[in-house]
C-alpha cells in the first residue's frame, strides 16, 4: 500500500507540532500517531532537517525542504559564542581525562605491592 506524499509546508507544520508534543513529554509513538504518520516517516523527516544533502549547506537544504533558516546579523555572533563554548568544553574534558589518568596511575601504584609474591628465602 502506497501512502500519500506530504508537501514541505505540511512536513514543517507537523514537525513543529511534534516539537510541541515532545516538549509536553509525549513518546515518539504518541507523536507519530498524533501526526498520522509512521515512526519511520517521523524519523526520516527529522533527519531530513538535521543533515543536509551532499553539496548543500544547512540553509539550502532547509529551503529545499520548505523550512526557512533564520538569516540575521546575530548568526555570526551565535557561531562565535558556540565556538567559544566548544573550546571551553574541550578544555574541560581534557582536564578531566588527565585527572582520570593520574588517579589510574596512583591506583596501579597502590595495587602493585599486593600483586608481587613474597620471595622464598
Amino acid at each position: 500500500m502506497v501512502g500519500r506524499r506530504h508537501d514541505s509546508r505540511e512536513i514543517s507544520d507537523k514537525l513543529a507540532q511534534a516539537d510541541q508534543l515532545a516538549a509536553r513529554g509525549k513518546t515518539q509513538r504518541e507523536i507519530s500517531k498524533a501526526l498520522g504518520v509512521s515512526i519511520m516517516t517521523y524519523h526520516r523527516w527529522k533527519k531530513m532537517i538535521k543533515s543536509p544533502e551532499p553539496g548543500m549547506d544547512g540553509a539550502d537544504s532547509m529551503a529545499v525542504s520548505g523550512i526557512s533558516a533564520p538569516r540575521d546579523a546575530s548568526s555570526g555572533d551565535a557561531i562565535k559564542r558556540l565556538e567559544f563554548e566548544n573550546a571551553q568544553l574541550r578544555r574541560l574534558v581534557t582536564d578531566m581525562l588527565l585527572e582520570k589518568l593520574k588517579y589510574e596511575e596512583e591506583l596501579r601504584a597502590r595495587q602493585e605491592p599486593r600483586l608481587r609474591r613474597p620471595e622464598k628465602g
